[in-house]
């Protein structure tokens, strides 16, 4: 009788702390640069929200992404991402006003130490960006009119990339005395696998657009407006919501881990990871489904 109690209260504790994460995983955060809503089952749409300053990265825009990006990757209400931004363009890249105003500019200060300063400012932002890649999540970029500068640091790291027809892109940083530093000169060209146009785009700092994003690789569809777009971004989050996660998300972690070693190293690192992830119960339901001519429904991570 007292095994069965403790085995009850067990059972009793765990669904408790299984309610707790829910509550706590349904509790969407706020932040200021960005606004994160639930529009579908499963989807979480992230939209970059200073419409009035044209979605400028400003600094809480930096701190917010990896704040926003960590805390997806663990919700388990969550299995893709929706990427957008509000207003009239997706993002003008780089608030200008604020990097001015960062205490790396000051005059005076001794020029190593200057370097020193703009490392520790530098590397916090190449994570704002990096995040988006690590979190296990998919993130579905849906890019309107102009994606500018930091823009395209930012969608080179997302996994899939859809845009308007309005839309057009600019690898804008030596426009302004500077190489690209927090993402586009690494991920950009392994999205587009074309090491000329790349260089011709990073050194003329020339517009390009929708079709040519098309025909180059770096978005997938173009759709005739925002709204088209936005709505075909969802529909595709909830085909990926309704897979195994432990499959997609899996498949994410091989493939930004094969894109950066050698085919052996890949073949090794997916053989290790699914030696234990092939024991999930995703597997036997998938197969059961398929046999079945059914659609499954998979537990939440």
């Amino acid at each position: 009788m007292q095994r069965i109690y403790l085995v009850l209260k067990l059972a009793q504790q765990e669904a408790t702390v299984h309610c707790a994460r829910a509550m706590c995983s349904a509790q969407t955060p706020k932040f200021e640069t960005l606004n994160v809503t639930r529009p579908r089952d499963m989807v979480v749409q992230v939209e970059l929200n200073r419409p009035e300053k044209r979605n400028a990265m400003n600094q809480a825009f930096w701190r917010e992404m990896v704040e926003c990006f960590n805390y997806l990757d663990g919700d388990s209400e969550c299995r893709a991402v929706v990427l957008t931004g509000a207003g009239k363009i997706f993002t003008a890249g780089l608030d200008l006003g604020g990097f001015a105003s960062m205490d790396i500019m000051q005059r005076d200060a001794d020029v190593g130490r200057k370097a020193f300063r703009m490392r520790q400012n530098l590397r916090p932002m190449q994570e704002s960006f990096t995040v988006i890649e690590r979190c296990t999540k998919p993130v579905i970029a849906a890019i309107h009119s102009a994606c500018v500068g930091g823009g395209l640091d930012m969608t080179s790291a997302c996994d899939i990339r859809y845009c308007t027809s309005d839309a057009w892109f600019q690898i804008k940083e030596v426009d302004i005395g500077l190489a690209a530093d927090v993402g586009t000169l690494q991920r950009f060209p392994k999205v587009v696998g074309n090491d000329s146009l790349v260089r011709e785009l990073v050194y003329s700092v020339r517009k390009f657009y929708a079709d040519e994003a098309l025909s180059m690789g770096y978005v997938s569809r173009i759709f005739p407006d925002k709204k088209a777009m936005v709505e075909g971004a969802l529909d595709l989050a909830v085909l990926i919501a309704s897979k195994s996660p432990i499959a997609v998300q899996g498949s994410k972690v091989s493939l930004v881990y094969s894109r950066d070693h050698g085919v052996a190293e890949g073949l090794e690192h997916i053989s290790v990871w699914n030696q234990g992830m092939s024991q999930s119960e995703d597997l036997t339901k998938a197969t059961m489904a398929a046999m079945q001519k059914k659609t499954p429904t998979f537990s939440k991570l």
